[in-house]
């Protein structure tokens, strides 16, 4: 989907998706200490306003306006400050002191704007700091719930664990995880592609 259909889709004065930050955002931010943190495609910034409650100096990236603007309510209304940027995240130009946590959840690219996406994620971290992705993983349009059915944007462990590697950093956690959703008929799983690494 291009920022047009983004735009279409976040039109309404509702959320799209929930207000609550995403639970491996929640899980394996946990032990780090407040930074400096930018949240990369953060449609209605959920994720960048939790982070900016738990103390973080957020940016958050995307290229639908209508997104960052809900974004920005959300903020208001929750009482922080984000940096809101409209960008694409492959044009995104990270800041040249580099950053303690980026942060990219279901970037659904296809291939190579996945891959430079990531690059650039990677790229605007400082030593020390952490990137973190979370995507709809290519088994989950086969066995799991929801997210997008074209396998082209699907992601797969191996391929983001090849781009963090070849930028530098060093794998923590890289797996398939399991996400619970609860739906009109009861929960069901989701599967992810959940990948974290450290610029040494």
């Amino acid at each position: 989907m291009d920022a047009a259909q983004w735009d279409a889709r976040y039109a309404g004065d509702d959320l799209v998706w929930t207000a609550t930050p995403n639970q491996f955002l929640v899980s394996e931010v946990a032990g780090l200490s407040p930074g400096t943190a930018a949240d990369l495609a953060c449609g209605e910034g959920r994720n960048s306003v939790w982070l900016a409650e738990q103390g973080w100096t957020v940016t958050g990236v995307d290229f639908s306006p209508a997104g960052l603007a809900k974004g920005a309510r959300l903020a208001q209304a929750r009482g922080v400050e984000v940096d809101w940027v409209e960008s694409p995240v492959e044009a995104w130009v990270p800041p040249a002191d580099g950053l303690d946590l980026v942060a990219v959840f279901y970037l659904q690219l296809p291939e190579p704007q996945r891959s430079s996406a990531l690059r650039v994620a990677a790229s605007a971290l400082r030593p020390g700091g952490t990137l973190l992705v979370v995507a709809h993983d290519h088994d989950n349009a086969v066995r799991g719930f929801g997210g997008p059915p074209d396998p082209a944007v699907l992601y797969d462990v191996a391929g983001v664990v090849e781009v963090a590697e070849a930028a530098g950093l060093t794998v923590q956690r890289a797996d398939q995880a399991i996400r619970t959703v609860d739906t009109d008929e009861g929960p069901r799983q989701a599967i992810d592609t959940v990948v974290r690494a450290l610029r040494a």
